[in-house]
């Protein structure tokens, strides 16, 4: 089992991974003084639910705590005003109070969902992340939870930190290979900008955590996790250095709300995002090795590098005009310099990223 720490003070939690952590959940609420006296909710979804759901709630309950639990349809669809309100309805007539907990048991539309409930509720009440995805490793880390806006992604949301990731690696094995793909878009993006060993450990190690090899897989989310919390710690409410961890996703946030959240999964549209990052990084003065490892490794993670044909750049564009880092004509870009490291750059322009945009429409696959 491996441990670290997210380090912010009184709000410090520690991220937890390894194998068979959810069968000692009931262990780790009690070490982190949950309340058997309050009801807690969990909110799964409808793949997560039947695989995970009966267990955790019986040993939850044979340990003294009192859980209630709500399924939600899977997918972004979850993350609305709507579904917001069923889950709020469904807190208040558990009786959850002041000393409640809500646990998110699930990949990151659980996470995000049922984090800025409890961030809502009561005006902020305690909750626990336990992950069941690759791409989580990064949603669940760090405190950002939200919704969604049919104009825009996250853009109702708080700063609300867990007390604890409770990550169980077994949880994993049941992924599709889509699925899987698409989460380690998240472990190479905490590489490209913090990283250069890490990017080249990826890049000999893609089949084995595709294959979702234990051991390779403990380390990358590890060394993952490590770099998201070091980001957090210095900077929790993204006043400057956390801005780095959206790499990629200027150009990823808007394909998902053009794609209506559906076509492409988080992860895919976050490295057709980076890659059209790289594009810019080189244009800027950043050696062509940027262009070239970065889309290299995506692809051998499985995960596109190229925009779809049909989607309409005009209609991304206007996507983006909509991002909270979009102001004034210009945006705040994630642009790498090197493998490993990269600048915030608050003055992009709005035609540089529409031709990289049409750039990527004439990406070759590697």
């Amino acid at each position: 089992m491996r441990e670290l720490t997210v380090d912010l003070g009184e709000r410090s939690y520690p991220i937890y991974i390894g194998e068979g952590l959810l069968r000692e959940a009931a262990s780790y609420f009690e070490k982190h003084g949950l309340s058997k006296k309050s009801p807690m909710l969990i909110v799964t979804d409808e793949h997560v639910g039947p695989r995970y759901l009966p267990a955790l709630e019986a040993a939850l309950r044979e340990a003294g705590f009192q859980p209630a639990a709500l399924t939600l349809p899977s997918g972004e669809g979850s993350k609305s005003l709507a579904v917001f309100e069923s889950v709020i309805t469904t807190a208040l007539q558990a009786g959850l109070d002041r000393d409640s907990a809500v646990v998110a048991l699930g990949g990151g539309v659980v996470g995000d969902l049922a984090g800025y409930v409890a961030a809502a509720y009561m005006r902020g009440i305690r909750f626990v992340q336990i992950p069941t995805t690759i791409l989580a490793h990064d949603s669940s880390v760090g405190g950002k939870v939200a919704i969604n806006h049919p104009l825009a992604k996250n853009m109702i949301g708080a700063f609300h930190q867990p007390e604890m990731v409770l990550y169980d690696l077994e949880t994993l094995q049941t992924l599709p290979p889509r699925d899987v793909s698409a989460g380690l878009a998240e472990v190479v993006k905490h590489g490209l900008i913090w990283d250069a060993s890490f990017v080249d450990w990826i890049d000999g190690n893609a089949d084995k955590l595709r294959a979702l090899d234990p051991e390779a897989l403990g380390y990358a989310l590890h060394k993952g996790c490590s770099v998201k919390a070091a980001v957090v710690s210095q900077d929790e409410r993204e006043n400057g250095l956390r801005a780095i961890l959206n790499l990629g996703h200027t150009i990823g946030h808007a394909l998902e709300a053009v794609a209506g959240y559906g076509e492409l999964l988080h992860g895919e549209a976050i490295s057709i995002g980076m890659v059209g990052a790289a594009r810019i990084g080189v244009e800027l003065g950043a050696p062509q090795e940027v262009y070239e490892v970065t889309k290299r490794v995506l692809a051998k993670c499985g995960l596109p590098v190229r925009l779809p044909s049909h989607f309409d750049t005009d209609a991304v564009m206007d996507a983006m005009m909509h991002d909270k880092k979009f102001r004034e004509g210009r945006m705040v870009y994630i642009v790498p310099t090197a493998i490993g490291r990269v600048e915030i750059d608050k003055h992009m322009s709005v035609e540089r990223v529409g031709r990289t945009l049409e750039q990527l429409k004439e990406e070759t696959e590697v």
